[in-house]
Parts: structure tokens; C-alpha cells; sequence
């Protein structure tokens, strides 16, 4: 076969991408959960890089003469806590806060992840090693191992991101070299090889590319892990300081008000649980929208 024939084979491959992921996106928009997710991940996406303009309060800002205000008050719609602080505005920097931790612990957790999949999937003599070093690290139970390394590294949000990120690494490990395992027997893969790409030009510009639907589905759904992390480990004192905004801190510092003043636990709580909810219903429905396209491929 000659060196024109193949490389005009091996776009053939490429061509369907972009109506795949147009096809993709209308079975997407098809699930009204999915839209419900995307509307509360948008809102806070909007919150978030909005937070200077739509709140004019600084969120740390204590009027003890304004303390535990109930839901309604004019000029704080969600009250206040124990400091007098608005409630609604340490929401909405709280989550700033929490897609700042969540992109960056899931950004890591890939990165790490993907080296290693790729590596292990690609090179079998490198596959166990790999593997036996993330079998250790699932040894561990998550959360468990989150707050060995806090305890390690100390209490700060950077070290809560380093937490989670490492946390995240032998899942995606395993996922992507599960999709390298089979893509690397594929036909456009051969060609290549026998054309005498080098394994870092394959790796890079054909394995990984047909692996990121699996790691898509892996970033969403684990952006709810990362959150739901950050507020479990900040409400046990190992992540964000007072008077940092953060939600699962806010909980924690209203336990001791929960009959008196319940909205300072029920809001954020509320806010924590759409959150996860949103992106844990985005990343099912991508899985199945995507499992749909394979299936018709076939």
C-alpha cells in the first residue's frame, strides 16, 4: 500500500468527529435532566465570574448589630450569619471558590492520569508497574487519602486541590488505559506505525484524541466529586480557613446555630447539593449520549 493511499485512509476516521459530536450534543440536549444541569452549572459559571457585579457586599464584611437575620430581610434576601455577614454574597464568592478548587483538582487529576494510562496502555512492559503503583493508591480509600496528604502538606485550599488531584489520578489511569487497550489495535494505528510515526506522534495525535470521550464523561462527573471533597474537607477544618467563603466552611460554622438560625447550614447545603447534583447528571447523560453514538457506529 502505498504512502499517499494510506494517509488519504486515515482522515476517513477523522471526517466523522464532527458530526459525531454534533449528533452527540442534540442526544444530549434530548435529556431534560441534562438541560436542568447545565442550566444550575451555567448559573454558576455566571455567578461566579460575575460575583464584583451582581454583589455589592463584601462577603467578610461583620456588622454584629446585623447578626442571624432571617431569609427576606431587606437588603440580605438570605439573611446573615452569626457575624452579620450577608449570606447571599458568601454564596456567591463561595462558588468562586468552589469551581476554581474543582477545575483545578480535576485539571491535575487528568493530566497525571492521562500520562500514566497512556503509558500503560501503549507499553506493556510498563503496565505493570504502572498498574501495581495504582492498585496501592486504590488501597487507600479517597477521602481517607485526602486528608493524609492535607495532614502532610497542611490546611490551605492549594493543598485541598493537590489532595483531590492525586485522589483522581488511578481512576483516570484506569479509564484511559482501558481505551488505549483497544484503540491501539486499530487499523489507522497499524498504518501509522507502518509509516513510521514515532509512538509519541501516535500517542499524542491518534491515541489520545479517541480517548477523550471517556475522559470527558471522567472530568464531568468527577468535577462533583472535587466539590462535594472541598466541602467535606473544609467542614472538617482541613480546607478553607474562616472567613474564607467557601460552602462546606459556612456549614460548619453554623452548626452551633442550626435551631436558632437553620438557614445558615440550609443554604449553602442547598447550594452544595445542586452543584453536585448538576454535574453528576451532566457527565450520566453524556456517558449515554455517547454510548448511543458507539452503538450506531457499530
Amino acid at each position: 500500500m502505498s504512502t499517499e493511499l494510506v494517509t488519504q485512509q486515515l482522515p476517513s476516521h477523522k471526517k466523522k468527529k464532527e458530526f459525531a459530536l454534533f449528533k452527540t450534543w442534540k442526544r444530549l440536549i434530548k435529556n431534560k435532566m441534562a438541560i436542568v444541569g447545565l442550566v444550575i452549572i451555567a448559573f454558576q459559571l455566571f455567578i461566579a465570574l460575575a460575583a464584583p457585579v451582581i454583589v455589592g457586599v463584601d462577603p467578610n464584611k461583620q456588622n454584629l448589630e446585623l447578626s442571624e437575620l432571617p431569609i427576606g430581610t431587606e437588603g440580605h434576601w438570605l439573611g446573615t450569619d452569626n457575624y452579620g455577614r450577608d449570606i447571599w454574597s458568601r454564596i456567591v464568592y463561595g462558588a468562586r471558590i468552589s469551581l476554581l478548587v474543582g477545575i483545578g483538582a480535576v485539571s491535575l487529576g487528568l493530566a497525571g492520569g492521562v500520562v500514566l494510562g497512556l503509558l500503560s496502555g501503549y507499553y506493556r512492559r510498563l503496565d505493570g508497574i504502572i498498574m501495581r503503583f495504582v492498585d496501592l493508591m486504590f488501597a487507600f480509600p479517597g477521602i481517607l487519602l485526602a486528608m493524609l496528604i492535607i495532614a502532610i502538606l497542611g490546611t490551605s485550599l492549594v493543598n485541598v486541590v493537590i489532595a483531590i488531584s492525586i485522589w483522581s489520578i488511578p481512576t483516570c489511569a484506569r479509564i484511559v488505559r482501558g481505551s488505549v487497550l483497544s484503540i491501539k489495535k486499530q487499523e489507522y494505528i497499524i498504518a501509522m506505525r507502518s509509516l513510521g510515526a514515532s509512538d509519541l506522534r501516535i500517542m499524542v495525535r491518534h491515541v489520545l484524541p479517541n480517548c477523550m470521550a471517556p475522559i470527558i464523561v471522567f472530568a464531568t462527573m468527577r468535577m462533583a466529586t472535587a466539590i462535594l471533597s472541598t466541602a467535606s474537607l473544609s467542614f472538617l477544618g482541613l480546607g478553607a480557613q474562616p472567613p474564607t467563603p467557601e460552602w462546606g466552611a459556612m456549614i460548619a460554622a453554623g452548626q452551633e446555630y442550626m435551631w436558632t438560625s437553620p438557614h445558615m447550614i440550609v443554604i449553602p447545603g442547598i447550594a452544595i447539593m445542586l452543584v453536585v447534583f448538576a454535574f453528576n447528571v451532566v457527565g450520566d447523560a453524556l456517558r449515554d449520549a455517547l454510548d448511543q453514538g458507539m452503538s450506531l457506529d457499530k
